[in-house]
């Protein structure tokens, strides 16, 4: 929540201050680089969370229906 106040407290021309010291810092030619390092370290995070939601369906869709599932049945007969 702190992050999104931040972002939110920081005016237009504060963005193009950071930008201008991000272009210094790490030069024109890094910059790319890095943005693609960022597109792909969210690409397979999108992977990572699409594959766990499949996993998820997957396995609510295999679990019997009903209050069944959770009963253990035991058709064995104790003699006193």
């Amino acid at each position: 929540m702190t992050f999104s106040l931040i972002l939110g407290l920081i005016a237009g021309y504060q963005w193009l201050i950071i930008l201008l010291i991000i272009v210094l810092l790490f030069g024109g030619k890094k910059i790319p680089e890095l943005m693609r390092g960022v597109g792909k370290g969210v690409k397979a995070f999108k992977e990572g969370m699409n594959e766990a939601e499949g996993e998820l369906k997957k396995a609510m869709n295999d679990t019997p229906s009903g209050n069944n599932a959770d009963q253990k049945t035991d058709n064995t007969k104790v003699e006193k």
